[in-house]
């Protein structure tokens, strides 16, 4: 068993077979479009692969990007795929490889790490904790109460990746919104789409998108059809986006996407309650669900912290903080999670310190709740019932009323 970088020329068959055994490629070669998206997935960061009998079994993607934490940017590093073929199962090679590709992203700078899950707890295991909920709307595109007429828009197609990638990069959004650096990332994505298309606007200089959907469809003629992903900059810009998908209500019965940063989708749909009672169990059925599908965690401490800007007050304490990557490290990698003992300040200039201060009142936590706490998913209060965070009321208290954070939205399938 060994455990190393991807190297593309070397690996790019091997990984490819692993993705056709988790079902995640056609069984026959031949998909150019899929097999292109994986070589791009697994080119675009820091990619580990383990091998068994000489040959790679597991893999682990990765792309770099940034988070928003309020106002700052934090390095922030994707485990975008993590891949296990049939031969090696439950030999515990996905916990030990994704620590090793987070500790090559953290000592190359990354500060935070985020995924999609495909269940809750399984990632747990090396430190991620649960983020917030999103909601995915399911609607009839001719019941938008949208008044806006749209323009006739541009087509795009999986050629246009470098525009559409620069204009997510640029696109709205607040307190937890993450991007990835690479282009490529956009192209894999556009890719892997069922009969992917995207629909938008030029309104900025050297013929750039401004604003545009990217969907989905396994029926093309009616739908459903499935918004990937939009970008836009502005609400009028929104606006016409939705105006856009409603034109296609003529033909088309129903849309899936996940509600924008932001924007409550209720507000512009006509009798949401009524279309979801008259549409319940149909092929076509309205709704809006919520489920909590990403995943964040700390990389570096006093790096979070330092890029922490709290204008509410200040609070100080000493943290116990235990990480459960730290078992799952190997070789000579300088990093071995985050876990010890800090003198933390929350507040307009934030900062973790190692050591303990016998004066001060410890919070004593994992990194996955101090990372849900530091992201401003659940407040110290709730993580202390739900989570395993423990702290005296009063610190509790004063800890919530420093960290009064928005609700955190990546707004990026992970």
């Amino acid at each position: 068993m060994h455990f190393r970088r991807y190297e593309r020329e070397r690996d790019r068959e091997a990984v490819r077979r692993i993705w056709r055994e988790v079902g995640w490629l056609p069984a026959a070669p031949g998909k150019e479009g899929r097999e292109e998206a994986c070589d791009l997935m697994f080119g675009s960061g820091i990619s580990w692969v383990a091998e068994l009998d000489g040959q790679p079994e597991c893999a682990v993607g990765t792309a770099m990007g940034g988070v928003r934490h309020l106002q700052d940017d934090l390095p922030l590093t994707v485990l975008t795929s993590v891949a296990t073929s049939r031969i090696a199962r439950k030999q515990g090679l996905p916990r030990r490889l994704m620590a090793q590709a987070l500790a090559d992203n953290a000592e190359a700078g990354a500060l935070v790490a985020a995924l999609g899950m495909f269940e809750q707890g399984y990632y747990n295991r090396v430190g991620f904790g649960t983020g917030s909920y999103e909601h995915e709307v399911a609607f009839d595109p001719a019941s938008l109460k949208v008044k806006a007429s749209p323009r006739v828009p541009r087509r795009m197609t999986a050629d246009d990746w470098q525009a559409a990638h620069a204009a997510r990069l640029t696109r709205a959004g607040g307190h937890g919104r993450s991007c990835l650096a690479s282009p490529g990332m956009t192209r894999a994505n556009m890719l892997l789409s069922a009969n992917g298309f995207g629909l938008g606007y030029h309104d900025v200089a050297e013929g750039g998108f401004s604003h545009y959907l990217w969907c989905e469809t396994e029926h093309v003629e009616r739908g459903p059809y499935t918004v990937c992903w939009m970008a836009y900059q502005r609400g009028d810009q929104f606006l016409e986006l939705m105006a856009l998908l409603k034109s296609l209500g003529d033909q088309v019965h129903l849309v899936k996407m996940g509600e924008p940063p932001s924007i409550q989708m209720q507000d512009l749909l006509d009798k949401p309650f009524t279309r979801q009672e008259t549409t319940e169990r149909s092929e076509f059925e309205a709704s809006i669900r919520a489920y909590a599908w990403w995943q964040m965690r700390i990389l570096d401490l006093a790096g979070c912290l330092a890029g922490t800007h709290l204008p509410w007050g200040e609070v100080r304490f000493n943290l116990s903080l235990t990480d459960p990557v730290e078992r799952y490290v190997e070789g000579e990698s300088r990093w071995r999670g985050c876990g010890g003992d800090y003198v933390v300040t929350l507040g307009p200039e934030s900062s973790a310190v190692a050591g303990s201060d016998p004066s001060l009142p410890t919070l004593t936590t994992t990194v996955n709740a101090f990372t849900r706490l530091w992201l401003g998913v659940l407040p110290a209060g709730s993580l202390a019932v739900t989570d395993e965070l423990s702290a005296p009321p009063d610190l509790l208290r004063k800890v919530d009323e420093v960290l009064r954070l928005p609700t955190p939205r990546p707004d990026w399938g992970f």
